[in-house]
C-alpha cells in the first residue's frame, strides 16, 4: 500500500512520528508521500524525507494558503528538481468554498503550479472544491502539454471526473468513500478506470470508517483499500497490488 497524500508535519502526527511510522509499516504500507502547502511547510517536509526512506514529499501552496504565501514558477521549479524525494507539485488548485475566498490569488498560484509541473514533468497534486468548472477550463487550456495530473482527495461529480479522465488524470480516494452519505461518491469511483486509481488518507484529517472521528493516521490507510476493493468488485489483494502500481508509475518511482 501507498499512502499518495497525507501531512506528516501536522499534529498530533509529528509528535508521535516514529510510533506512527512503525504502525504504517505494520499495515502495510511501502511508501508515505507528505505534501506541502505553504513556504514555511517546506523546510519541515525537507526534514521528513531524510527521516525514512519510505517518505517522500512535494512542493506546492495550499489554495487556502495563496493570499499570503506567493510564489512562481521559477521557485517552484527549484523547489522541485533540488531534491530526488521531492516527487510532484503541490497541493494546488481551487478551493471555492467559502464566499471571502482570494480567487484571483489562487487561480495565478494555480497556473504557477501548472507551469512548473509541465517543465518539470512531474504530477500536479490538486485540491478542488467548489470549483469543477474552472479547475477543468483552467487545466483543459493545457491539455495538449501532457500534464501528470492526480486529483486529490477526489470527491468531484461524475460529470467531473469524465472530464478529468479526458485529461488523462488520476483520481485519490480518501477516507470518505467510506462515509454513509457518500453513495454518490462510490458511484463516480465505479466508473473510474482502476489503472487511474489511488488511495491516501489525507492525514491527520478524514479518518475512515471505522475510525472516523479521531485523528487520522497513515496507517488507517487499509480501511479505504478495503472499501475500495468492494466498490470495484475485486480482491483486497488486487486492490493494493493495482494502486501502488499506479503510484509508481505517476510518479516515476520503482
Amino acid at each position: 500500500m501507498i499512502d499518495s497524500h497525507c501531512h506528516l508535519d501536522r499534529e498530533p502526527l509529528i509528535n508521535n512520528f516514529h510510533d506512527i511510522i512503525k504502525r504504517a509499516k505494520n499495515v502495510g504500507i511501502e511508501k508515505i508521500l507528505t505534501i506541502c502547502t505553504t513556504n514555511k511547510n517546506f523546510l519541515e517536509i525537507k526534514k521528513l524525507i531524510q527521516k525514512d526512506k519510505m517518505i517522500y514529499g512535494t512542493f506546492g501552496i495550499h489554495p487556502h494558503e495563496t493570499s499570503t504565501n506567493q510564489t512562481n514558477k521559477d521557485q517552484i521549479i527549484k523547489n522541485v528538481s533540488k531534491n530526488d524525494k521531492i516527487i510532484g507539485v503541490g497541493e494546488t488548485g481551487l478551493d471555492f468554498y467559502y464566499d471571502n475566498s482570494d480567487r484571483n490569488s489562487q487561480i495565478e498560484s494555480f497556473e504557477q503550479h501548472i507551469l512548473a509541473s509541465i517543465e518539470l514533468n512531474k504530477p500536479i497534486i490538486i485540491h478542488s472544491r467548489s470549483a469543477e468548472k474552472e479547475t477543468f477550463e483552467i487545466l483543459n487550456k493545457y491539455k495538449n502539454e501532457k500534464l501528470k495530473i492526480l486529483m486529490h482527495c477526489f470527491t468531484g461529480s461524475t460529470s467531473f471526473a469524465k472530464k478529468m479522465l479526458n485529461l488523462n488524470s488520476y483520481f485519490s480516494a480518501s477516507g470518505i468513500i467510506t462515509f454513509k452519505k457518500s453513495l454518490d461518491l462510490n458511484n463516480t469511483f465505479k466508473i473510474i478506470p482502476l489503472n487511474k486509481i489511488l488511495i491516501e488518507t489525507d492525514s491527520p484529517f478524514l479518518a475512515p470508517v471505522p475510525k472516523r472521528g479521531k485523528s487520522n493516521e497513515p496507517s488507517f490507510l487499509k480501511y479505504t483499500l478495503e472499501h475500495m476493493a468492494n466498490i470495484k468488485n475485486i480482491s483486497l489483494k488486487e486492490m493494493q497490488i493495482l494502486t501502488t502500481k499506479n503510484f509508481n508509475v505517476l510518479f516515476k518511482i520503482k
